[in-house]
């Protein structure tokens, strides 16, 4: 199948879903498309991405950690730096264990990265070879059910929140660099978020790392 085949069948098969899909602008890829997944109140914001040059269609999905938590994840730090060193370890832990691709944005104290955890993003790939509806949707599902685990945790140790996403340092660093520079698709992906909250894709994901 050639990359216009492959583009046509992913959005046949979202659509056959009833999932909402979005097209975005993105000159890096064949197709890139925003999606919710599930249906209903507990849907999450996914992309998924036909990167151009490369025989793969990569899903993934970015969470910020509301203000409110991240107030109550600094208040650990301070009150006690091993167990909230622990909680971090664990967390990292359990995402190694859902068999995803993924990584953790920390709050920035100078050079170093202590905490909060202000972000995290999951993703996978899947080849052509590979590809058929049952094995998108199940990488979706997979996806959405590693997102879960880490929030529930977060739910569970620093309360519901103030419903205000929080920052992302690394986020604004990069906005930095790129001051005065022509918009990148990176750069529209990372205004992206800010706009949607807390569950949109975001920048921190790139296809062209996989090997």
């Amino acid at each position: 199948m050639s990359n216009t085949d492959i583009v046509q069948q992913v959005e046949d098969w979202l659509a056959s879903e009833r999932l909402i899909v979005k097209q975005q602008d993105d000159e890096r890829a064949e197709a890139h498309f925003l999606i919710k997944y599930p249906h209903g109140p507990q849907g999450h914001m996914f992309a998924v991405v036909i990167p151009k040059g490369r025989d793969l269609v990569a899903c993934s999905s970015m969470t910020r950690v509301d203000l409110g938590q991240q107030g109550e994840m600094k208040k650990h730090m301070r009150e006690d730096e091993i167990e909230w060193d622990e909680w971090v370890h664990d967390s990292r832990l359990q995402l190694i264990r859902t068999s995803v691709d993924w990584g953790m944005h920390m709050g920035h104290v100078d050079d170093k990265k202590p905490g909060p955890l202000q972000a995290f993003n999951v993703s996978l790939p899947i080849w052509f070879d590979g590809l058929t509806k049952n094995e998108l949707m199940q990488t979706l599902r997979k996806l959405w059910l590693a997102k879960l685990g880490i929030i529930h945790e977060i739910k569970y140790a620093y309360g519901p929140g103030s419903g205000t996403p929080g920052p992302v340092d690394d986020w604004a660093d990069r906005l930095k660099t790129q001051s005065g520079k022509k918009n990148t698709p990176a750069q529209t992906e990372t205004q992206e978020i800010e706009f949607n909250d807390e569950m949109s894709f975001g920048s921190g994901f790139d296809p062209s790392e996989w090997a």
